[in-house]
């Protein structure tokens, strides 16, 4: 319907009226604009007339959320169907700038939207007005940006006050606080009362040698009475004290700072102590030489591992960087909006060597292609969207004379990413087929020339058969509309050596045709004259023995003659292209083989291109040496600043400049792993090598390296010595001392748990019993009374079941090396599916298992059945109230582990949980019955195989455990890292 513009000498009238008013056509097409509504959308009226109102106000890209055009759209819509005003809620808008094209200013409205109708009562105007109350909006959310920040500094200083009144009592070293002279203890946090082996109430307010009088002695108490006397801070090293604890006199030895408190006046009230127990480590002293030699006998095993995992490190990149070189693909790699060339392969450099390709941007290293050429290369950059084209056509100067000679090629273009997953180039790989693509317009050029003899001289045909006969092409021609054979060429019938096919329909001598589809195009050419040209089309063809049918590919025409201007017949011309249709895929393998061999080489490499030493290629292992870092496409220097100046700035230029390769062992850099942190004192061993291209000229740098800070680090503190030494010592008794009395006092509680629960909680069960038989038949019928007694005996069982759990827990906390065999694990899978069969059969589960191809897994046989039915029963138990259970058990092996995966499309956590998930006692879900130590147990069980669990979930959409079964169980028990 065409816009109506209402009559000129109202539209002064409506553009004048105070408001900010917008006049639509029923198209939605801007008629009129009042000065308030261009003022407050900052536009001019001949910017915005005649324009679609969304085309003059489109959505604001960067605040999607808003959903402004198709809040508005809807609001249009309703008021054409109803003919009614209707009133918008408020809407954030935002307004072009056109000050600045592509920006927006932000904007909030309040829309009213009104018809005007004609005299037949359709709508013939839209009048939009709206109230700009994007002052207040604004201000609202200011405030409560602002109430937010308060409410969590508040929150914030309340933790902070709390953190402070729990820090004394909390604090991991002995802190006390003694009042006058007689020094009466006034404070004792728990650690002083586990040392001094006393309560609280046996010290407090009470004279500290009272309570300790072996403490007493003339050192300690003149240590007291100096800093109460003068007021001086004193530090005691290693000041020896007599404390009976359970039962026994025992010296031990301290650090302690005391501090002396004052009042008001600044006279000493009271001293305040911090102490910590060093018994340990003055008794550890001795053992520093022991642990010295052995230290040293760790580091050199160390060194001996790097220098077998560096030869082997530059064994795999010698092969990987043949294999790149042989690939007989052209593989090359741009980077940037420019699409600066980074890597080139050899072919590529081969073919074009009298230009400079490497660090200059393709535009200007292939200047003379077509911009549509360039184009393609910038779209998939542009849009992240692989392009495939095949036989491409490329006019290359390969001589370098300015005579550009056309090559074709299949292309596949494909976006590179950096760590952070944003497009940073763009990797063509290019299979060169002008030989190829020569063949076939050579042979198009002579079926045509063929089919115009034929067509000329019909009286000819005999010598044309005689032509054909000895043509490389497979010829045959087919007549009437059953398509007969009235003539095969000797390459034609050598495509099917031993079939009948002159004077036979196609259908019948070639009946694979009809399933292959030609068949139904031979139809659709000899209905329309139209020519059909099949390239690499697939047929499969089954030999007349009892051979298995071959999968054959041919590149082929149909072409219908005429006789007396009728279509007579179709002929055809073939070619058999499987062999370079299976050539073509085996060197995508290749292709890609290569690929991943670059990105999963354990060991890292770079290549540095240029005399600026560009990083062109930086495989995974060593980018992950600097994880927060860009590396690729920048100089070196750039790239990593704080190599300027050091000992590796100038080894690289000489290999740049001379070809000599490099060698360093452990060279110290100050480097930053991420970008803007402070730097650190890292070491590498490097292997420095020149690139050199076709013509033997340097064009680049291979670098291959390590880092072995942990090694050089771990020798250097053999080499500090005794005082080290003794430190290391000290932190390993501290941390096995504490080990095992966790152990122990975890032992005792578990054994009173078990033992001297079990008699108490069966004398209870039994009187339940007793008591429930005794009762009347009419008291124990009771609804009340008979759900009481058995919601108390149910509590009984599940009494008895926390404390038989605890025994295993108990029996599983010592069971750190388990006797261990070599176990099926799809049979242990398979036993436990039988255990729960009717689990799975209640719940509807459907169980999927594919684990029965993995050789034997090393592991206690009944600890792997506890692991697995754990896992199953619980992927049942927690199942999602909406959907069919859906239970998948798969296994696979990786280097040094055979991986157990149990996922589930049940209930699912909150990620917030998964921390606390294998912690003792805990569970997240109470709909069924649980004790939460399953997964406890589980994980120990693992740990202590030297193996580890992780787990993946989603809430609402299920859960995946993942089990690291070890292929030889570590002898310690320790865990394996990830």
């Amino acid at each position: 319907m065409p816009t109506t513009l209402p009559p000129p000498d109202l539209l002064p009238v409506f553009n004048a009226q105070p408001g900010a008013t917008l006049l639509l056509s029923p198209e939605w097409v801007i008629v009129g604009a009042s000065d308030d509504y261009l003022a407050a959308t900052m536009t001019q009226r001949e910017a915005i007339i005649g324009q679609h109102i969304f085309e003059a106000f489109p959505d604001n890209p960067f605040t999607p959320q808003a959903n402004a055009v198709t809040n508005v759209r809807a609001s249009l819509t309703q008021v054409m169907v109803t003919r009614q005003p209707h009133d918008m809620a408020p809407q954030h808008y935002d307004v072009p700038d056109r000050a600045r094209p592509g920006h927006f200013v932000e904007r909030h409205w309040l829309p009213r939207h009104t018809p005007v109708l004609d005299a037949a009562g359709q709508v013939r105007y839209i009048i939009q007005s709206v109230q700009d109350i994007t002052a207040s909006r604004v201000a609202a959310r200011l405030l409560r940006e602002s109430q937010a920040s308060e409410l969590a500094a508040r929150a914030e200083a309340q933790q902070h006050r709390l953190d402070l009144r729990h820090f004394l009592e909390a604090a991991p070293v002995a802190v006390a606080v003694y009042h006058g002279p007689q020094h009466r203890v006034e404070v004792a946090n728990a650690t002083t009362l586990a040392i001094w082996d006393r309560t609280l109430a046996d010290v407090l307010h009470r004279p500290v040698f009272e309570a300790l009088p072996e403490a007493a002695t003339p050192d300690v108490v003149a240590l007291f009475e100096r800093v109460f006397t003068t007021g001086i801070a004193q530090t005691a090293y290693e000041q020896p004290t007599t404390i009976h604890r359970r039962g026994q006199p025992e010296q031990v030895y301290w650090n302690t700072v005391f501090e002396p408190q004052r009042g008001p006046d600044g006279r000493v009230t009271g001293i305040f102590t911090i102490g910590t127990d060093v018994t340990e480590q003055v008794r550890a002293r001795q053992q520093a030489e022991q642990l010295n030699r052995e230290l040293e006998a760790r580091v050199r095993e160390r060194t001996h591992e790097a220098e077998a995992a560096r030869a082997e490190a530059e064994e795999q990149q010698g092969r990987l960087l043949r294999l790149f070189g042989q690939a007989p693909a052209h593989i090359n790699l741009f980077t940037g909006p420019d699409l600066v060339w980074t890597l080139v392969h050899p072919d590529t450099q081969r073919m074009l060597p009298h230009r400079q390709l490497l660090g200059l941007p393709r535009r200007q290293a292939l200047a003379e292609f077509p911009d549509d050429q360039h184009a393609l290369f910038e779209r998939v950059y542009r849009t992240g969207q692989g392009v495939h084209a095949l036989e491409q056509p490329h006019r290359l100067d390969l001589l370098g004379d300015g005579v550009g000679h056309e090559e074709f090629f299949d292309i596949s273009l494909q976006p590179t990413y950096d760590a952070s997953g944003r497009i940073e180039g763009v990797m063509s790989f290019a299979l060169n087929v002008t030989e190829r693509v020569r063949a076939r317009q050579q042979r198009e050029a002579l079926q045509a020339q063929v089919l115009a003899a034929a067509q000329r001289q019909g009286q000819q045909r005999e010598a044309l058969f005689h032509i054909l006969a000895d043509t490389p092409a497979a010829v045959a021609l087919l007549r009437g509309p059953e398509y007969r054979f009235e003539y095969v060429n000797t390459a034609y019938q050598q495509l099917f050596p031993e079939r009948q096919l002159t004077g036979k329909p196609v259908a019948e001598a070639l009946p694979e045709t009809e399933e292959a589809g030609f068949l139904a195009e031979l139809d659709r050419v000899y209905r329309t004259g139209e020519t059909f040209f099949g390239v690499e089309l697939p047929m499969r063809v089954q030999p007349e023995d009892d051979r298995p049918a071959q999968q054959v590919y041919y590149t082929f025409t149909y072409q219908a003659y005429r006789e007396n201007g009728q279509i007579a017949g179709i002929s055809i011309f073939a070619f058999d292209v499987t062999e370079q249709v299976q050539a073509r895929a085996q060197g995508e393998a290749e292709r890609q083989q290569l690929h991943r061999l670059f990105m999963e080489a354990p060991a890292p490499i770079v290549i540095l291109a240029g005399p600026d030493l560009v990083f062109q290629l930086v495989n995974p292992a060593y980018q992950r040496a600097f994880p927060g870092r860009a590396l690729l496409g920048k100089p070196v220097l750039d790239a990593l600043p704080e190599l300027r100046g050091t000992a590796l700035q100038e080894p690289l230029r000489t290999v740049y400049s001379t070809g000599e390769a490099f060698v360093a062992r452990e060279m110290p850099l100050q480097m930053a792993r991420h970008e803007g942190e402070p730097l650190q004192e890292l070491y590498f061993t490097f292997t420095i090598q020149a690139r050199r291209n076709a013509q033997g000229h340097i064009d680049g740098v291979l670098m291959f390296g390590h880092e072995v800070t942990d090694q050089v680090q771990a020798r250097h503190v053999v080499e500090e010595g005794g005082q080290q030494a003794r430190a290391l010592v000290q932190k390993l008794e501290e941390s096995n001392q504490q080990l095992l009395r966790t152990n122990v006092d975890l032992d005792n509680f578990i054994y009173t748990a078990s033992h001297d629960l079990k008699a108490p909680i069966s004398n209870i069960e039994g009187l339940l019993s007793l008591l429930q038989e005794e009762l009347p038949a009419e008291v124990a019928q009771d609804a009340e009374v008979g759900s009481t007694l058995s919601r108390m005996l149910d509590a009984v069982e599940r009494f008895k079941r926390t404390i038989d759990h605890l025994t295993e827990v108990a029996k599983l906390q010592k069971e750190h090396t388990p006797t261990t065999t070599l176990v099926n694990l799809a049979a242990v899978v398979d036993d436990v599916r039988q255990d729960l069969q009717h689990l799975l059969q209640a719940a509807g589960a459907k169980l999927f298992v594919d684990i029965s191809a993995q050789p034997p897994v090393q592991f206690s046989a009944k600890n792997l059945r506890s692991i697995v039915y754990n896992l199953l029963s619980n992927a049942v138990k927690y199942r999602h109230p909406d959907r069919t259970p859906h239970v998948d058990m798969r296994a696979h092996v990786r280097p040094g582990h055979t991986v157990l995966e149990v996922h589930d499309n049940g209930l699912g956590l909150d990620p917030a949980y998964l921390p606390r998930l294998f912690t003792m006692f805990q569970r997240f879900h109470d709909h069924v019955e649980g004790s939460g130590i399953g997964l406890y147990m589980v994980k120990r069980m693992v740990e202590n195989a030297g193996g580890r669990i992780e787990v993946h979930s989603q809430l609402g959409a299920g859960t995946t455990f993942f089990v690291f079964l070890p292929h030889t169980a570590s002898p310690s028990g320790q865990v394996i890292p990830a």
